[in-house]
């Protein structure tokens, strides 16, 4: 007998420095090559968001996002990352540790991903010396962060040496990871959307929180949109529900594709309100590039969407270097926040901070009180 009952299932995430080998190594993974892109295949580079998928040697059935690594597109790495239950930090034996390194590092921390495996990819190109030299420099940048102490692992996806123990490793990680909570509020976090003839709109993401099926009604917010789910795909599968934990395909009836973007978040309808502030314990990297003022503005990023926003610190005029503070984030665009909520604040070009929301729907403050 088979129990029709979904399975759990584990999201695994990618990270680290452009030209590290990520896809590559997803690749020899599962089979499939998460760059689909015509561009990304002609240059040789993860602009977008990738998704692969493998069966672990005890039956486990996981989902890899593949982000990109350049430092323009840690927008999309962002995109990518939330909801992920296990961080692959990839590290090119013939490089080791490099900018998008540290940076990939420093959001995996400030999102609380616990989980994690370094793996030391292109390990043929480098003798046994320089191995242990880049494992012993991953270790120091690993050091004081939430992934302190993972396994380290060289391997290479060309000689695939390596490659049966880091699926034996990922097997053990992922058996003793504990599976998502289901509230009875799911979330799911757009991250792609797209039309396929015969069928309308699909939208893909990570099913954060709570379960779906087929014929449920749901809202996709910050837009208001009510719809219906039509079907539910998982590793181009059908399948008739779906627990937390899970990738999934939706595919909407009576919605445009042209209606959705990246960001909108896909819920049951009436309790989820989108807000424009959200009271924040805020911490600020150590080695962040730029001073956070008082009402300095910023990019606000959560699961896969994000909005311009300001930052009034309620503490003091100034954010010091590494430490924590009370903040409210005043936001350009309303967005469905849901109380502990990981988020990441950057400029331009530099992450600056992150932490939880401790509260939605904030009200202003008097500061200092």
């Amino acid at each position: 007998y088979t129990s029709h009952r979904d399975p759990h299932m584990y999201v695994i995430g990618t990270s680290g420095h452009v030209d590290h080998g990520k896809s590559t190594l997803v690749e020899a993974l599962t089979g499939i090559d998460p760059d689909r892109l015509i561009e990304e295949k002609q240059r040789g580079l993860t602009i977008e968001l990738g998704f692969a998928w493998l069966t672990l040697p005890s039956g486990l059935e996981v989902s890899i996002v593949d982000v990109p690594g350049h430092e323009l597109f840690i927008k999309n790495m962002l995109a990518g990352v939330g909801g992920i239950d296990l961080a692959l930090l990839i590290v090119a034996a013939n490089e080791s540790v490099m900018p998008q390194t540290r940076e990939h590092l420093a959001i995996l921390d400030l999102l609380g991903v616990r989980n994690g495996l370094a793996v030391i990819t292109k390990s043929d190109l480098v003798d046994e010396e320089m191995l242990e030299l880049v494992s012993a420099e991953v270790e120091d940048v690993l050091s004081g962060t939430t992934l302190e102490n993972i396994p380290i692992m060289p391997v290479s996806a060309i000689t695939r040496k390596g490659i049966p123990a880091l699926l034996s490793t990922l097997d053990k990680l992922l058996t003793s990871t504990e599976a998502k909570r289901d509230s009875g509020k799911p979330r799911l976090s757009i991250d792609r959307t797209f039309s396929m003839q015969g069928f309308g709109t699909v939208v893909t993401g990570t099913l954060i929180d709570g379960s779906l099926a087929v014929g449920q009604d749901i809202e996709i917010l910050p837009a208001g949109i009510r719809s219906r789910i039509r079907g539910l795909q998982s590793h181009q599968k059908k399948v008739s529900s779906a627990q937390p934990g899970r990738r999934l395909a939706v595919n909407l009836t009576g919605v445009s594709n042209s209606e959705i973007q990246r960001g909108y978040v896909l819920t049951n309808p009436g309790w989820l309100t989108p807000t424009i502030a959200v009271d924040v314990r805020l911490r600020i990297l150590k080695d962040s590039p730029r001073v956070l003022k008082h009402n300095s503005p910023a990019h606000f990023h959560t699961g896969a969407t994000e909005s311009l926003c300001r930052i009034r610190l309620l503490e003091s005029n100034e954010a010091a270097l590494g430490e924590y503070t009370l903040a409210q984030v005043r936001l350009e665009n309303a967005l469905p926040i849901v109380k502990g909520d990981y988020f990441v604040i950057r400029s331009s070009d530099h992450t600056i901070g992150g932490g939880t929301v401790i509260e939605t729907h904030a009200k202003r403050h008097k500061r200092n009180h």
